[in-house]
Protein backbone atom coordinates (compact mmCIF):
# COMPACT_ATOMS: atom_id res chain seq x y z
CA UNK A 1 0.00 0.00 0.00
CA UNK A 2 1.37 3.41 -0.98
CA UNK A 3 1.75 6.06 1.75
CA UNK A 4 -0.73 8.29 -0.04
CA UNK A 5 -3.38 5.56 0.09
CA UNK A 6 -3.45 5.39 3.90
CA UNK A 7 -6.64 6.44 5.59
CA UNK A 8 -6.40 9.39 8.00
CA UNK A 9 -8.21 9.22 11.33
CA UNK A 10 -9.11 12.35 13.30
CA UNK A 11 -9.55 12.38 17.06
CA UNK A 12 -10.63 15.39 19.14
CA UNK A 13 -9.68 15.90 22.78
CA UNK A 14 -11.13 18.61 25.03
CA UNK A 15 -8.52 19.78 27.56
CA UNK A 16 -8.14 22.51 30.15
CA UNK A 17 -5.27 24.98 29.86
CA UNK A 18 -3.20 23.22 32.52
CA UNK A 19 -3.34 19.94 30.60
CA UNK A 20 -2.56 21.26 27.11
CA UNK A 21 1.23 20.92 26.95
CA UNK A 22 1.38 17.54 28.73
CA UNK A 23 -1.40 16.11 26.55
CA UNK A 24 0.27 17.23 23.32
CA UNK A 25 3.64 15.83 24.46
CA UNK A 26 1.98 12.48 25.24
CA UNK A 27 0.30 12.40 21.82
CA UNK A 28 3.56 13.20 20.02
CA UNK A 29 5.36 10.39 21.89
CA UNK A 30 2.77 7.89 20.62
CA UNK A 31 4.45 8.23 17.25
CA UNK A 32 1.86 7.75 14.50
CA UNK A 33 0.60 11.36 14.55
CA UNK A 34 0.78 13.26 11.27
CA UNK A 35 -0.76 16.59 12.38
CA UNK A 36 -1.87 18.36 15.54
CA UNK A 37 -4.34 21.24 15.49
CA UNK A 38 -5.03 23.30 18.61
CA UNK A 39 -8.26 25.29 18.75
CA UNK A 40 -9.68 27.58 21.41
CA UNK A 41 -13.11 27.06 23.00
CA UNK A 42 -14.78 29.04 20.17
CA UNK A 43 -13.31 26.69 17.56
CA UNK A 44 -10.71 29.11 16.16
CA UNK A 45 -7.53 27.36 15.02
CA UNK A 46 -4.57 28.66 17.01
CA UNK A 47 -1.87 26.22 15.88
CA UNK A 48 -1.82 23.79 12.95
CA UNK A 49 1.37 21.72 13.20
CA UNK A 50 2.14 19.01 10.65
CA UNK A 51 4.47 16.34 12.04
CA UNK A 52 6.72 13.95 10.20
CA UNK A 53 7.95 10.57 11.34
CA UNK A 54 11.06 10.71 13.47
CA UNK A 55 10.75 14.32 14.60
CA UNK A 56 13.13 14.73 17.54
CA UNK A 57 12.07 16.37 20.78
CA UNK A 58 14.58 19.21 20.39
CA UNK A 59 13.00 20.19 17.07
CA UNK A 60 9.64 20.52 18.79
CA UNK A 61 10.80 22.95 21.50
CA UNK A 62 9.49 26.06 19.65
CA UNK A 63 6.13 24.29 19.21
CA UNK A 64 5.91 23.54 22.94
CA UNK A 65 6.90 27.15 23.74
CA UNK A 66 3.96 28.38 21.62
CA UNK A 67 1.63 26.05 23.51
CA UNK A 68 2.86 27.40 26.83
CA UNK A 69 2.08 30.92 25.66
CA UNK A 70 -1.45 29.93 24.66
CA UNK A 71 -2.12 28.51 28.12
CA UNK A 72 -1.83 32.03 29.53
CA UNK A 73 -4.40 33.38 27.05
CA UNK A 74 -7.17 30.77 27.03
CA UNK A 75 -8.87 28.39 29.50
CA UNK A 76 -10.04 25.53 27.30
CA UNK A 77 -8.77 23.92 24.14
CA UNK A 78 -9.67 21.29 21.58
CA UNK A 79 -6.78 19.25 20.26
CA UNK A 80 -7.44 17.66 16.86
CA UNK A 81 -5.10 14.75 16.21
CA UNK A 82 -4.69 13.31 12.73
CA UNK A 83 -3.19 9.84 12.48
CA UNK A 84 -2.58 7.34 9.75
CA UNK A 85 -4.83 4.33 10.13
CA UNK A 86 -2.51 1.46 11.01
CA UNK A 87 -5.30 -1.08 10.95
CA UNK A 88 -4.62 -1.92 14.62
CA UNK A 89 -7.20 -1.12 17.26
CA UNK A 90 -5.77 0.07 20.58
CA UNK A 91 -7.50 -1.36 23.63
CA UNK A 92 -6.89 0.26 27.03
Amino acid sequence: MDKMDKKVIQQELQVAAGELVDTVKKVVREGNVRRIIVRNAEGRTLIDMPLTAGVAGALLLPFFAMLTGLVAMFKEFTIVIERHDTGVTKVD
